[in-house]
């Protein structure tokens, strides 16, 4: 497994989008981070139990596909280099759809 490299922040959403090298596949909200999901990655966090980032725009909710980081993820440095490896994997099929398009 390849190290998950140097990363940048930007402040967006009122929270911290999570960048290497020029694509978003993590954000910090409410103190929270989340990482990008694909419809293979859902999956896992889903099974987890873990929940997707929401907000609220003129009264209706909007779902991100981005879910909660997983707490060993937090605690655990090889785990943290998994699990945002699988999120910028995730960004990596996203930004390839787009350019398809």
């Amino acid at each position: 497994m390849q190290r998950i490299g140097s990363v940048r922040a930007k402040s967006m959403f009122g929270g911290h989008g999570i960048f290497l090298q020029g694509l978003m596949f993590g954000l910090i909200a409410d103190c929270v981070l989340y990482f990008k999901v694909d419809q293979e990655t859902e999956i896992e966090f889903k099974a987890r139990g873990l929940e997707a980032f929401t907000y609220n725009k003129k009264g209706k909710e909007f779902k991100m596909s981005y879910y909660q980081a997983p707490e060993e993820a937090l605690e655990d440095d090889e785990e943290m280099n998994l699990w945002a490896n699988k999120a910028y994997g995730a960004a990596l099929k996203a930004a390839s759809k787009k350019r398809k398009k």
